[in-house]
């Protein structure tokens, strides 16, 4: 028995002092920043990127997730613009925290972003080549020069809005973004 003794104390020696586990409550805010850019044009649903907190998060006084922490997230959802209707639409989710050689599974809320409607500009491009040809008509041959010319601004309208339509939404490395824990993480300190 005794030469048992050497070898568990050479055991405990080497295991050295237990790691403290600390809480992050559900509902705790964790702003990063990206390290890479973001497009519709380009990234599909599933996609992963990489972001760094851009604080601290504190509990009570002491650090608990340090400023720079590497985040892991994907994208739930990447959807282009149409070319006359439907937005761009782009929503992000963070997954996993990297600190002190450890990476911890988290669970956030989505990030969405949504691109601008097009219907204005479309109405604009479209209303404004009928009201050129009409006028460009009327000059031309008067009432039946306006019509054919309306038709003709119109039509060159909206191959204008069908051309350059697109309205993707492109998120620059460097983007800031807020997610917010859905459930507990436990984190060794």
């Amino acid at each position: 028995m005794k030469s048992l003794t050497p070898i568990l104390a050479i055991t405990l020696t080497l295991a050295g002092p237990a790691l403290a586990e600390v809480a992050l409550p559900a509902g705790t805010h964790l702003t990063v920043r990206l390290a890479q850019s973001i497009d519709t044009n380009r990234d599909r649903a599933g996609s992963h990127f990489l972001a760094h907190t851009t604080a601290p998060v504190t509990e009570n006084g002491r650090v608990i997730v340090p400023r720079g922490a590497a985040c892991r997230g994907h994208l739930v959802e990447s959807k282009s613009s149409g070319r006359l209707k439907g937005r761009a639409v782009l929503s992000l989710r963070l997954d996993s925290i990297e600190m002190g050689g450890r990476t911890y599974p988290i669970s956030t809320s989505s990030t969405t972003r949504v691109s601008r409607n097009h219907k204005k500009r479309n109405l604009a491009l479209i209303g404004g080549g009928a009201g050129t040809g009409a006028g460009i008509g009327a000059i031309a041959g008067g009432g039946v020069g306006a019509l054919v010319g309306a038709g003709a601004g119109a039509v060159a309208g909206t191959t204008g809005a069908v051309i350059t339509g697109k309205r993707n939404l492109h998120l620059p490395a460097e983007t800031r973004l807020s997610f917010v824990l859905r459930e507990p993480v436990r984190l060794a300190r």
